[in-house]
């Protein structure tokens, strides 16, 4: 059977080189039983190609089914293709036999295998190489002759370096692999789709087939289409509905497209917005090296203090308070308010030989050190964040620059009481 009458029977439009090689191979491979992995962006038209293949082959009277694995919840994926023994997980009140169970003998064409899960790969490479699965919550072994298409838009390599996609089963799906092109590759072929599409529409809606003038075909050639040929086929439809003017300028076409950019230089791009972890800890680095300076500026002004004997002698309560906070007796963190017989220090004031305050005491107030932990840190700029606006987790989540829900979160692993 040559290519041309394939392209009549299954209803395929173009003559690029890439599409035919596509058919050529699917055509080759279709009377053998070897697994097929068809590679190509969405809406390019894979599952045609699955079609294809089980009916050109030995397994063309037998059943066939296609499955879309991103269609399929996680949780539900494994019972949907091995089936399921009654009472083995909550809802399963009778037992029911899977994809691979019914389709026996036949043909089952897995679209977007690259979102299966992992645990369902595992099952899947099982049945590839030893045509064996087993039923959800079941330990009996069952047999199962199923030939496998399967089918995806996105890198399965890139995926495996990733630990998304095992790379046997990667290996053992690609024995022959079949790349469709995009529609952007095969621009021969764009005029023939839309004449098709336009004259199909026309018939359904009994209403006259539209058609382009030079600079409309022109512009559907220099459109990248994104969607492939089901955009391709969507626009076809909203011209043959909306359009009153049965001839189409490429003003006119250019209202159905989606706006795109000729440019295809690499743009410039802002830098990524980081996670919320990465502003939280950036956030936290600041307020502790904020935290350090301030005290190394408190026990500067400390030290000259108490080096001071006509300070010290003319404010002796000023003295015992900042012996108080050396201590930690104050737990607000703020500074004491100085009276106002205090003034400043200045620099540069000859010290007196026989100091009023003893060696030891200074030494012990020098000695002096914060906690350097962050986790102890955070765990206390929360604490007064509540403090100080006496509980509301909205405020105080504002005021140390994270959200409301990590606040919450914090609250919990470091098992503070909120106030």
């Amino acid at each position: 059977m040559d290519l041309q009458s394939i392209k009549n029977r299954f209803n395929i439009i173009g003559n690029s080189p890439e599409l035919n090689y596509a058919l050529q191979v699917a055509v080759q491979v279709a009377n053998t039983d070897l697994t097929v992995l068809i590679i190509g962006d969405s809406g390019v038209g894979k599952e045609a190609f699955s079609s294809i293949i089980h009916s050109l082959s030995s397994r063309k009277h037998n059943p066939f089914i296609a499955v879309n694995c991103g269609a399929i919840p996680e949780g539900t994926i494994d019972s949907e293709l091995f089936g399921h023994e009654k009472g083995s997980f909550t809802g399963a009140v009778d037992a029911r036999k899977g994809y691979f169970e019914t389709v026996n003998g036949g043909t089952i064409f897995l679209d977007e295998i690259g979102e299966m899960p992992l645990g369902t790969q595992a099952r899947l490479l099982r049945v590839l190489e030893a045509g064996e699965y087993i039923r959800v919550g079941s330990s009996k072994v069952q047999k199962t002759d199923v030939r496998v298409i399967a089918a995806t838009n996105k890198d399965l390599l890139k995926l495996v370096e990733q630990n998304k996609f095992r790379e046997d089963l990667y290996y053992r799906l690609s024995t022959v692999p079949i790349r469709v092109p995009s529609l952007s590759a095969r621009k021969e072929d764009i005029v023939l789709l839309f004449r098709k599409f336009a004259a199909d529409f026309a018939d359904k809606y009994k209403t006259q087939s539209v058609q382009l003038d030079e600079d409309a075909k022109n512009l559907l050639l220099e459109y990248p289409w994104p969607g492939n040929i089901r955009e391709l086929k969507n626009i076809a439809e909203q011209i043959s509905v909306l359009s009153e003017n049965k001839q189409i300028s490429a003003k006119e076409l250019s209202r159905y497209l989606q706006p795109y950019s000729n440019n295809r230089l690499p743009a410039l791009s802002s830098a990524p917005p980081q996670n919320e972890f990465q502003n939280e800890r950036e956030i936290l680095y600041k307020l502790f090296f904020d935290m350090k300076k301030d005290v190394n500026e408190l026990k500067r002004m400390f030290l000259e203090v108490l080096q001071n004997p006509a300070v010290a002698a003319q404010n002796p309560a000023l003295i015992n308070e900042l012996k108080d906070l050396g201590n930690g007796s104050h737990d607000s963190g703020y500074l004491p308010s100085a009276p106002a017989a205090y003034q400043p220090v200045q620099l540069g004031i000859p010290q007196p030989a026989t100091p009023m305050i003893v060696d030891n005491t200074i030494d012990e107030h020098e000695e002096v050190d914060e906690s350097l932990n962050i986790m102890e840190k955070e765990k206390e700029l929360i604490i007064k964040a509540l403090k100080k606006h006496r509980g509301k987790r909205k405020d105080a989540s504002m005021d140390l620059g994270i959200s409301e829900r990590t606040l919450y979160r914090k609250l919990k692993e470091y098992d503070i009481e909120e106030l």
